[in-house]
């Protein structure tokens, strides 16, 4: 399964994500972030990869509908209502991520 997450910048909190399941077995995982200023942004080729995606607020949420509603028709999409507080692999921020999104992924 390919799994995208998706924060703003993709700084801190999406590749934190990414890292932490990138050694999954049976998971890919790539982080992306919404804002033109990110070190890698959402691209439609990104989003077509993808078999489930995590934003981290519901700004993210709007943003990738707004601009991809058809890319992302038939694609599961969950907000995880992480706030923009954490520096990359805090050990808080990994422990929240871990709560909200195991339970997408033990599907």
């Amino acid at each position: 399964m390919n799994v995208l997450f998706v924060c703003s910048r993709n700084q801190w909190r999406s590749p934190t994500a990414e890292r932490i399941w990138q050694r999954t077995p049976g998971l890919t995982t790539r982080s992306a972030g919404t804002s033109r200023h990110a070190k890698k942004t959402v691209t439609p080729e990104l989003l077509h990869w993808a078999d489930m995606i995590f934003v981290m607020e519901q700004k993210h949420k709007n943003r990738l509908v707004a601009e991809y509603q058809r890319l992302l028709q038939h694609k599961p999409l969950h907000v995880l209502d992480i706030p923009d507080d954490y520096q990359y692999m805090d050990p808080e921020l990994i422990a929240v991520l871990e709560q909200s999104v195991e339970p997408f992924l033990s599907r």
